[in-house]
């Protein structure tokens, strides 16, 4: 790529939630090791900060779960909308980087398309389980997609459509720096009780739904299994005085440490999870898990009408089959939890088999470099 023009070339990047966050950043830093001279600006979190892209909305602002949650950010994303078609006029980006995050993305990509701008979709849309009609509207704006998930290939395939897989950017990102002792010595942890990790989810919304289930099934455990401790790898989405102010609630004793996700996982003997990246992640640790979902009844009913998937849970989606339970609305009680998490603590066998399970997970992953590859796409792009 030839980066000699009198202009630095300019790049708009948007993602809308915590784990765009984090590919964004990584994608953004893979490109400026081939081209030092871009520059960045669009919508993300701490860490695309960090690697100097001018953030022109914050993505925890227009995070949301459940067709009906989105009603209440509805005024402020048509805002942050409004602001981003305004700078494809403003200030002609030479590639429009979008992750994920489709509902916004796809009209921002229409945008773009029709101002002649290159469009590079990095992470696809879940088109192979809901809506797989936006396959056309892909085709129609967006110039190269990049995709995480091998069978990813085949469903565009169908449609006529040509994507690169470039393998699962975890695969970079996932990795314990201790041994289970290390990090429990680390993190002042019992080094011989059974210790079980609550993730809640990276968005307040869901939190404040998952949460206290979470923390009914930890109490029902503690009384059947006293010598048993609990850890909440707070996500970088959240303040603590969010989760705080719920665990002040029980009679628990929860251990609440940030920026330490994976050396956390990795030092726990089960995990009880929201549905959602954390998910794969947990699974890369080769760690038990039972995921939990909860969102509106009215956004659940939506979204069954559409979803074509059995599972929800991306382990299990992966998979092909249910290696992990999943508990969804009603069933995702603290007694449901709970009896799951005590059926894996306590059955040897099934908890072994599991491990055996999440281990082909990541063999079906690829290779490590996602976000390498996905830079050169993109750098050859502009």
């Amino acid at each position: 790529m030839n980066s000699t023009h009198k202009k630095n070339k300019t790049i708009m990047i948007v993602a809308g939630e915590a784990s765009g966050d984090m590919h964004g950043a990584n994608l953004v830093r893979e490109m400026l090791r081939i081209d030092p001279t871009l520059n960045f600006y669009g919508i993300g979190g701490k860490k695309m900060k960090e690697e100097k892209v001018q953030i022109l909305a914050d993505a925890s602002d227009m995070a949301v779960v459940g067709l009906t949650e989105v009603i209440s950010k509805l005024g402020n994303i048509f805002k942050i909308m409004n602001m981003m078609k305004r700078s494809l006029d403003e200030r002609r980006p030479d590639l429009v980087i979008l992750i994920d995050y489709p509902d916004f993305n796809l009209p921002l990509a229409k945008a773009a398309r029709k101002r002649g701008i290159k469009v590079f979709y990095y992470i696809s849309p879940q088109v192979w389980a809901w809506r797989r009609g936006r396959i056309g509207k892909i085709k129609k704006t967006v110039n190269k997609m990049a995709v995480i998930l091998p069978f990813e290939v085949d469903t565009y395939a169908r449609e006529g459509f040509t994507v690169n897989y470039v393998g699962h950017p975890l695969l970079d990102l996932v990795k314990a720096n201790y041994s289970k002792q290390e990090s429990k010595k680390k993190f002042g942890l019992v080094e011989n009780k059974i210790t079980i990790g609550i993730l809640p989810g990276s968005r307040l919304s869901e939190v404040e739904k998952l949460m206290p289930e979470l923390l009914r099934a930890a109490e029902i455990l503690k009384k059947e299994m006293p010598d048993i401790q609990f850890v909440l790898p707070l996500a970088d989405t959240l303040e603590e005085k969010n989760v705080a102010e719920i665990i002040s609630r029980f009679s628990l004793k929860i251990d609440v440490i940030a920026g330490h996700t994976y050396e956390v996982i990795s030092c726990t003997d089960l995990v009880l999870v929201a549905s959602g990246t954390a998910t794969l992640e947990t699974a890369l640790l080769n760690v038990p898990m039972v995921i939990v979902y909860k969102i509106s009844p009215l956004s659940y009913v939506i979204g069954r009408l559409f979803i074509r998937v059995k599972n929800i849970g991306l382990v299990n989606i992966i998979a092909g089959k249910t290696i992990v339970p999943e508990l969804i609305q009603k069933d995702a009680s603290g007694e449901h939890i709970a009896e799951e998490a005590l059926s894996i603590l306590r059955n040897k066998d099934r908890n072994q088999k599991m491990v055996k399970e999440l281990e082909a997970v990541r063999a079906k992953l690829g290779e490590p470099g996602a976000a390498i590859r996905s830079a050169q796409i993109a750098c050859d792009m502009i």
